[in-house]
């Protein structure tokens, strides 16, 4: 879960990075496309349209949450949510090869689902499968997983690392790398006593 929740401060800060690739990106797309250059509003527009695009899909995301947890459970919600954060990686990570700002946008609506289901879905998890004593401990890893995703996000786009033109598509799709983690060592991990007595009237297997 604190991988989710990195993944969602990591999203929320490297996108600032490559602003200027990526506008540059869209005005040569669209050159390519239609044989003229955009107007300086429409480029506003759908750069406006892909920061924004992340909070729609954080809220399709945060939607879904409550039935995901109850119908799979939250450790199962969790590796749903790595699935949309893997494919909207790959989205941006191609969108230059392929030539479509479009994809990055669809990326970036993937990866605001990732954020919203894993932003709640964590601290659900952490609370309910932490030791009394350590409960409260637990449940603030989301706000620091967070503050650390955004860290990182910043510091890897720095010009000396990937802030640079020709690596932004790999800035971008950094966020697979901590879905992907938590996608191979989640199964590990026992689900919530909670969820197995509730949801699933599983007394043995929450003791």
């Amino acid at each position: 879960g604190i991988t989710g929740t990195f993944h969602y401060g990591l999203q929320v800060s490297i996108i600032n990075s490559p602003a200027e690739y990526i506008q540059n990106f869209i005005r040569e797309t669209w050159l390519k496309r239609y044989g003229s250059s955009p107007s300086a509003e429409m480029v506003t527009l759908l750069w406006s349209f892909i920061v924004s695009i992340y909070s729609l899909g954080g809220l399709l995301g945060s939607s879904t949450a409550g039935y995901l947890t109850v119908r799979f459970g939250r450790k199962r919600a969790m590796l749903f949510a790595n699935i949309p954060a893997l494919l909207g990686a790959a989205l941006m990570g191609l969108s230059r090869l392929c030539g479509s700002f479009e994809m990055i946008i669809a990326g970036r609506l993937f990866s605001g689902i990732c954020g919203g289901l894993a932003q709640n879905v964590h601290i659900m998890y952490a609370g309910e499968c932490a030791p009394r004593k350590l409960r409260g401990l637990i449940a603030i890893t989301a706000s620091t997983a967070t503050a650390a995703g955004k860290f990182l996000g910043f510091a890897l786009g720095l010009r000396e690392v990937l802030g640079v033109e020709a690596l932004w598509p790999i800035l971008l799709a950094a966020n697979a790398v901590p879905a992907l983690f938590q996608f191979l060592v989640l199964p590990f991990f026992p689900d919530s006593p909670r969820y197995l007595l509730i949801d699933r009237n599983d007394k043995e297997g929450c003791i």
